[in-house]
């Protein structure tokens, strides 16, 4: 994230919980930030970071994997009672963070620097005991003057871009902010209790528990080599010797199993690892990597080499590596998406539409493949057919602002546009834009095409949201009245 963005989103968070209606922390200063609160702080937050930030990793495939790991995690964690999302930033710093309300992202550093899922696992269950236990919330409660505006700057620079530590710095340069800029890093106690439920978690949860010691005990070794320029995530997550021994001291009493990394782990970390260099570059790690694999074949790194010879556009090469992992009967849906990849890049529109069929017979319900099969049939010039597709995926994920984009698009296609600015409208819902939804509803009443019933559910939808966006600016006049 840089520090344009970082201060853009830092405006925009404290704006839009503003105008969510959070009363000024110095009113409730004896008591923490209620879930509400939290919650209504974090989305406002993921908001500017999903929609604003250049950084957010918008790949279905990464954070498909994310939140399956995620969920895998939080199913174990028995405090865990808030709603999860879990998702990755382009980062090559070693970090990872959680916000209020449930919301954890991860730098596509980390990933890549681990060794093992297990490793990843355990920072994703040191973050969720984060909050589960509620410590962002805990420690702004203690600022008695804070004002929400201080706690979401606050917030954000030091929890959403601990990758540079001059650029958190400037970020909460003055005002109430730089305050709190200490209280916001883990205490101690806070790292420890984070410590011994996310090992807990693992156990749980099937990991080997050693993971989340071993990643720690990395970062240790290595912190003398920064100096005072420490990875991102020492700095907020203050990591002592005692802290090291207690993990030591409680893995004792823990069973230690040996867990095999998952295929989707290693297809993951194989496409960062491409995305990461230039095509050229990725091309030449990957066939060294391949050189000097001791360990047999390995499909992660022949997905790894075909995706670096795509990038590069050496079309055969990619495809050669693609036919040594159907040969060895390798089955995950990050192969499907890659074969029909290839597929476009040979200018076979029949070629992709039937691998993408296949594959979804396949993996039913594989975001990737569903958003990959829209966009196909789109080009193919059958958009009612796309509609059809997205129309099933909604029934199961309405929530899915990518799919009503997709719906809008659909519907845009085949000449129906009061239900393309409709569905267009949810898009905007969805991502907090209640003026632009509101616009695209009067479009939809003003197209001239919708029949009697479709223009009375925009008419009930277009009410809905004009309500809910006065409550929105007047709560936004309350608040800076105050």
């Amino acid at each position: 994230m840089n520090f344009r963005s970082l201060s853009l989103a830092i405006a925009f968070a404290a704006q839009s919980a503003l105008a969510d209606g959070l009363p000024d922390l110095g009113e409730s200063a004896r008591q923490d930030l209620s879930p509400q609160m939290e919650r209504r702080l974090g989305e406002s937050i993921m908001q500017d970071i999903r929609w604003r930030d250049p950084s957010f990793v918008d790949d279905p495939e990464i954070s498909s994997y994310l939140g399956q790991i995620g969920a895998r995690l939080v199913a174990a964690n028995p405090a865990a009672d808030v709603t999860f999302e879990f998702f990755a930033i382009r980062d090559p710093s070693l970090n990872a963070f959680a916000l209020p309300g449930g919301h954890i992202g991860v730098h596509t550093g980390l990933i890549v620097a681990a060794q093992s899922e297990s490793e990843l696992a355990g920072v994703l269950a040191h973050e969720i005991a984060h909050v589960s236990q509620h410590h962002i919330a805990r420690m702004v409660g203690k600022q008695k003057d804070a004002s929400l505006i201080a706690v979401a700057a606050a917030v954000v620079a030091i929890l959403a871009a601990r990758s540079n530590s001059q650029m958190s710095e400037a970020a909460l340069a003055g005002g109430a902010a730089a305050g709190i800029q200490s209280q916001l890093n883990y205490s101690r106690e806070f790292e420890r209790e984070a410590d011994r439920m996310g090992l807990q978690t693992m156990e749980t949860a099937g990991f080997d528990v050693r993971g989340m010691a071993g990643f720690f005990e990395r970062l240790q070794r290595h912190t003398r080599l920064y100096e005072n320029n420490a990875p991102a995530y020492l700095r907020t997550h203050p990591l002592t010797t005692e802290r090291i021994a207690d993990m030591e001291n409680r893995l004792q009493s823990l069973a230690r199993r040996q867990t095999a990394d998952s295929l989707e782990f290693r297809l993951v970390r194989a496409k960062l690892q491409v995305q990461r260099l230039a095509p050229r570059d990725a091309v030449a790690e990957m066939e060294t990597a391949q050189r000097e694999n001791r360990s047999g074949d390995d499909p992660a790194l022949r997905y790894g080499l075909a995706r670096a010879y795509l990038a590069d556009r050496d079309v055969a090469a990619a495809q050669q590596q693609l036919a040594a992992l159907r040969r060895g009967k390798v089955s995950s849906p990050m192969v499907e998406t890659l074969a029909a990849e290839l597929r476009a890049a040979q200018s076979d529109g029949a070629g992709v539409l039937q691998t993408l069929r296949e594959a979804r017979a396949r993996f039913p319900g594989n975001p990737a493949i569903n958003y990959a099969l829209v966009n196909a049939l789109m080009a193919s010039g059958t958009p009612a057919e796309a509609q059809k597709v997205v129309e099933e995926e909604l029934r199961v994920r309405p929530g899915d602002s990518r799919l009503h984009e997709l719906r809008a698009r659909s519907y845009a296609a085949q000449g129906r546009r009061a239900q393309s600015h409709r569905a267009q409208a949810e898009v905007y819902v969805l991502r907090g834009q209640l003026a632009g939804a509101i616009e695209q509803l009067e479009l939809a009443q003003r197209s001239g095409d919708g029949d009697f019933y479709e223009l009375s559910a925009v008419d009930a939808r277009l009410r809905e949201v004009r309500v809910k966006y006065a409550l929105e600016l007047r709560r936004k006049r309350e608040e800076g009245g105050r």
